[in-house]
């Protein structure tokens, strides 16, 4: 028999059901316990009258519960989509128009009132995942392993969010390959500060479900002496970071914390974390290692560094997942030698099946060579070096990493034009030693008021940190915002 998501839980629960599953804040679900509560979700979700491929979305902030209706969901197949916490208003209503989800479940007013005024029926999370005895055993069928489980919204070149598609199978594939290098143990705790609505959050449940160990959800804003405070309480082990996480940690250390975290791994991806960090991590942690690894949406993983392998092969991604393969190729798509720059496409299980209702960037996104085998074009630049290692070079379009998670400047600047009194924005993302976007108005909108009033319709670490208001946007021959124009004035501190 093919294996489904929720399998993964099912082996855990087997193998030792008393052992701590998930926990968040002072609630803590052992395996047996998640298993029982997921399967309660999933006879919820059964009465409430969703069925195979109807689409669920779930806008809530960390929760033991959460994963229970995830994996309760999956049993059933229903395909369910976190969002981050802070979607709200325009996003939100464009994301529940999109997948026609039968259910919203949210504990948040606003998202409620939203979801209303699209038709959308609303259940909070206490009432999706209900208590012991409140509804007896699931009896539909199981969903096929080729059955979409999860749709991921992720921004990209277009102005608003799209959904990667995942099926059980990519995901079960991608879960087992990543476990494969990073070895979670079943006396590990894994602390995640990370949202569910990132991949890279979401998929800690499924890796402490097949190394059997203990994922505390913590929250995105701990960067600060909560922290510090949570690892300890928590006893983490293993840290999956991005580079604000890990810089907030470093400077609480060297304030004179009189304890340390027994960490013994930090794992990265979602943007470059920078050599200082990890310096000062090593030199105060003198147990913890390092994995380095590189990823997108549209195949969750590509690769992995080996612990503290960076030391030795600095600039390095790691070589490929077992089972895949990544290489790049030309401007006309022919796959190019070791050590020559391109784009960088990958192949393998882990390739996701495709963006959801958007056929035409299915085409571009995901050729098949042949008409055999998906491909992913990633839009990034690379090299693959003669041992098989990646190097990043850079990205095709506008998207870039803020606070570890991915941004479409083409997003915040239709965000922006919505704001009366702004008729025309531009956002430059991060480069060089600037490590914030900075957003461009034109139309008299003072940048203070556009940076609050965009936090209506966008997550905060969207919004760009810097806002100047400006006469008019530079313009190429081809009628195009100029942004290297914009950049140079930029450089040159010239605004207006």
């Amino acid at each position: 028999m093919s294996e489904l998501l929720h399998h993964l839980l099912d082996e855990a629960a087997e193998r030792d059901g008393g052992a701590a599953a998930v926990t968040q804040a002072d609630t803590t679900l052992t395996y047996a316990e998640l298993r029982d509560a997921a399967r309660r979700a999933a006879a919820g979700l059964s009465e409430r009258g969703l069925r195979r491929g109807d689409r669920m979305v779930v806008t809530a902030m960390p929760d033991a519960r959460l994963a229970a209706l995830l994996y309760g969901a999956a049993r059933i197949g229903v395909v369910f989509s976190v969002v981050h916490e802070q979607v709200r208003g325009y996003v939100l209503r464009h994301i529940l128009g999109d997948c026609e989800p039968a259910l919203l479940v949210a504990d948040d007013p606003e998202a409620a009132g939203t979801a209303a005024e699209c038709g959308v029926a609303v259940a909070g999370l206490a009432d999706a995942v209900p208590g012991p005895g409140a509804h007896g055993p699931v009896t539909e069928d199981e969903p096929l392993a080729n059955d979409p489980a999860c749709l991921i919204y992720t921004s990209g070149t277009t102005a608003l969010p799209k959904a990667v598609v995942s099926t059980h199978a990519q995901m079960v594939f991608a879960a087992r390959a990543i476990q494969d290098r990073l070895r979670y143990r079943a006396d590990d705790t894994v602390y995640c500060p990370l949202p569910l609505s990132f991949d890279y959050g979401l998929y800690q449940l499924f890796l402490g479900a097949i190394g059997g160990s203990h994922v505390w959800l913590g929250s995105a804003a701990e960067a600060g002496p909560s922290l510090l405070a949570n690892l300890l309480r928590s006893r983490a082990t293993v840290l999956p970071a991005v580079p604000p996480v890990a810089d907030g940690l470093l400077r609480m250390l060297r304030r004179g914390a009189d304890r340390h975290p027994p960490l013994r791994l930090m794992t990265n991806t979602g943007a470059a974390m920078p050599r200082r960090v990890l310096d000062g991590l090593r030199e105060l942690l003198p147990d913890l290692r390092v994995q380095l690894m590189f990823g997108l949406t549209e195949c969750k993983r590509v690769s992995i560094m080996e612990p503290d392998e960076d030391l030795r092969r600095p600039g390095a991604l790691g070589r490929p997942l077992s089972g895949t393969e990544a290489f790049t190729v030309d401007e006309h798509g022919r796959r190019l030698p070791p050590g020559e720059t391109g784009e960088l496409v990958v192949r393998g299980p882990h390739v996701m099946a495709g963006y959801w209702r958007r056929p035409e960037l299915n085409e571009q996104r995901f050729p098949r060579r042949e008409g055999l085998f998906p491909e992913l074009r990633t839009g990034d630049y690379g090299v693959v070096d003669e041992d098989g290692y990646l190097h990043f070079r850079g990205r095709r379009d506008d998207v870039y990493k803020q606070q570890g998670f991915r941004v479409s400047a083409v997003e915040v600047e239709a965000a922006a034009r919505r704001l009366s009194g702004v008729d025309g924005a531009a956002v430059l993302p991060p480069e060089g030693d600037r490590a914030e976007a900075v957003l461009f108005v034109t139309g008299g909108a003072e940048p203070a008021e556009v940076q609050r009033r965009l936090r209506d319709d966008l997550e905060a670490f969207k919004v760009p940190q810097r806002c100047h208001a400006v006469a008019e946007l530079p313009v190429n021959a081809n009628g195009k915002t100029d942004k290297k124009a914009l950049r140079a004035r930029l450089e040159e501190g010239v605004h207006a």
